[in-house]
């Protein structure tokens, strides 16, 4: 298990809602163990002495904290036990979902135009593409490389095990989508360095219920990419992906050393690879 750090678990508290001076105050009082008043917990945590009692004064109010009365009558604090707190801030997330699952979509408008946006770098591209495979209900088609996969197979094998429909081909061998993840192929036909030659990158493609996509490329430590929600668009990323697999098939049935006569002979296979002139 990755160990984490201190910076973390304020991180952490932080995108749960707390403030900063919160989550180090509530830290510190879950270090000490035992009750402490404002001025050891500011000395514990950095939170400034003119706001350490606000800040506890916050957690008291959000249930995070409580005071009790030390032997001087004056108020010490003790944290609510992490496991209750994280219990309680799971409950309250969950309220938050299911009632914006309700009323967000009365305040949404009608958009003017299908979405469409740009990916800058690697880590946007596979969060977007992350967020197409968790979203997709019914079908889910993909064109991926093993450097890419180590990131999206768990999101993949996910997808599968909720009954979504996948179908995927693979630019090389990569153990987190194996079969049982769905209808996964490897590319055979071309060979996956031959492909990375002719086009000088790895070309991903992601296709969520045939009606948001994300397709971009990897190479030399740089990346670029968009995300749509066109359906035309995403229709036709899908079918790039399904008749890359129809193709992996008909290798497998026919043979490789078929299909490469009938690729390098048949007239309209070569009009439409671009070799028959010349």
């Amino acid at each position: 298990m990755t160990a984490v750090s201190t910076r973390d678990v304020l991180d952490h508290l932080q995108r749960l809602g707390m403030s900063g001076y919160e989550a180090k105050a509530y830290v510190a009082l879950v270090a000490a163990g035992r009750p402490v008043n404002g001025y050891e917990v500011a000395k514990r945590s950095g939170v400034p002495r003119s706001t350490v009692y606000e800040t506890l004064g916050k957690l008291v109010a959000r249930g995070a904290a409580y005071e009790v009365r030390g032997s001087s009558d004056a108020t010490d604090y003790l944290p609510l036990p992490p496991a209750a707190l994280l219990d309680r801030m799971r409950r309250e997330f969950d309220g938050s979902v299911e009632a914006l699952q309700a009323a967000l979509p009365a305040v949404v408008a009608a958009p003017e135009a299908h979405l469409i946006h740009n990916l800058k770098d690697a880590e946007a591209m596979l969060a977007r593409a992350g967020d197409v495979i968790a979203g997709a209900r019914r079908d889910l088609f993909l064109s991926i490389w093993p450097e890419e996969t180590r990131r999206l197979g768990p999101r993949v094998r996910e997808a599968a095990d909720r009954g979504v429909e996948v179908s995927v081909i693979t630019f090389g061998k990569e153990g987190p989508l194996e079969d049982r993840a769905g209808n996964v192929r490897e590319h055979r036909f071309s060979a996956p360095e031959t492909v990375l030659e002719d086009l000088g990158y790895r070309l991903i493609v992601v296709v969520g219920d045939r009606r948001e996509a994300v397709v971009g490329g990897f190479g030399d430590g740089e990346a670029w990419g968009i995300y749509t929600a066109d359906p035309a668009v995403a229709l036709m990323a899908a079918e790039y992906v399904r008749q890359d697999l129809v193709l992996q098939i008909l290798a497998e049935r026919l043979g490789a050393d078929e299909l490469d006569r009938l690729f390098a002979t048949d007239p309209d296979l070569l009009r439409l690879l671009g070799r028959g002139r010349g």
